[in-house]
């Protein structure tokens, strides 16, 4: 059974490639499943622009509530990978990352690769994003930031 949760959890990577170019607005669509909560910060987050590019972009591996695949991906909620260094953040969805790291108390040797397809605004919307969303409460990421670190 563990080797069929892992198989599928590889399947869905390699076809989505877990960045795999954003869609055009026309072909994205809003999974039938979503729920939203009544609160205003969950519907203004719902109708986020980085939304469109978390689903697009970073769903596949980090899952719909950004608690990733425990073992493979690593989480978003609640990690200081997310909430503290802006510019490591932006550096690592420019660049991507692979090797051992630890969040959260688990070891993650896994590689996420390079969005730098993405536009600066994009990435801003997207981080800002996920900074905001699945239990975190952090300050958004501006185009200047982003356009600062990619211009490194």
């Amino acid at each position: 059974m563990k080797f069929n949760v892992i198989l599928s959890t590889l399947s869905i990577i390699l076809l989505s490639a877990c960045g795999g170019q954003e869609k055009n607005e026309d072909e994205q669509q809003q999974s039938p499943n979503q729920t939203q909560t009544d609160s205003p910060k969950s519907a203004t987050m719902a109708n986020h622009p980085g939304k469109k590019v978390y689903d697009a972009v970073c769903l596949a591996c980090h899952m719909a509530d950004g608690s990733g695949v425990p073992g493979m991906f690593p989480p978003l909620a609640q990690t200081d990978w997310v909430l503290e260094d802006k510019e490591r953040l932006i550096h690592i969805t420019l660049e991507g990352l692979s090797g051992k790291i630890i969040v959260n108390g688990e070891e993650y040797n896994s590689i996420m690769p390079p969005n730098s397809h993405l536009s600066d605004k994009q990435i801003a919307d997207v981080l800002t994003y996920i900074r905001q969303s699945f239990g975190n409460d952090a300050s958004e990421i501006t185009i200047e930031e982003v356009q600062k670190v990619r211009n490194r």
